[in-house]
């Protein structure tokens, strides 16, 4: 009986860690990994972050993204300068060649602003990537809870 119930946790387990594989998405030189988004109200604000890998032998650049689920979308960049943290816009992200750009907190994001319906945990949402390059990538993102980022 004891060995039904740990192989039933082992299978259990091994289940539930399908569905939160992270999908690569790839286009030429250019890998999208482990793309995800902050779960969110209606009307609120959240961003979406991922690795971008350029894999090539020139450097690219993400130039903009665009989604169907939010108002407006920005590519944006936190910054910390003499403790005082800012977010803006910014016109690129250079992605030089042969290695990868982390999108992530506290960093460069994709601002989804002003989200046309909520964002709920395990469902996902569309976004495209538009590279100088590479041209653009669309990419199913999953919604994950904030603070469970990877």
């Amino acid at each position: 009986m004891k060995n039904i119930l740990v192989g039933l946790l082992v299978l259990s387990f091994l289940l539930s860690s399908c569905g939160n594989a992270t999908p690569t998405i790839s286009k030429g030189v250019v890998e999208v990994l482990a793309p995800f988004a902050n779960e969110a109200g209606a009307g609120e604000n959240t961003a979406a972050f991922m690795s971008i890998k350029n894999s090539g032998a020139e450097a690219d650049t993400l130039l903009k993204a665009s989604c169907d689920a939010a108002m407006m979308v920005q590519v944006m960049e936190t910054k910390i300068e003499n403790d005082v943290m800012s977010m803006g816009e910014v016109s690129g992200i250079d992605l030089p060649a042969g290695n990868t750009v982390e999108l992530k907190s506290g960093s460069y994001h994709i601002m989804l602003m002003d989200l046309k319906q909520e964002l709920k945990v395990g469902s996902t949402i569309s976004i495209t990537l538009e590279f100088a390059k590479a041209g653009k990538i669309t990419l199913d993102v999953p919604v994950k809870a904030i603070g469970n980022m990877p």
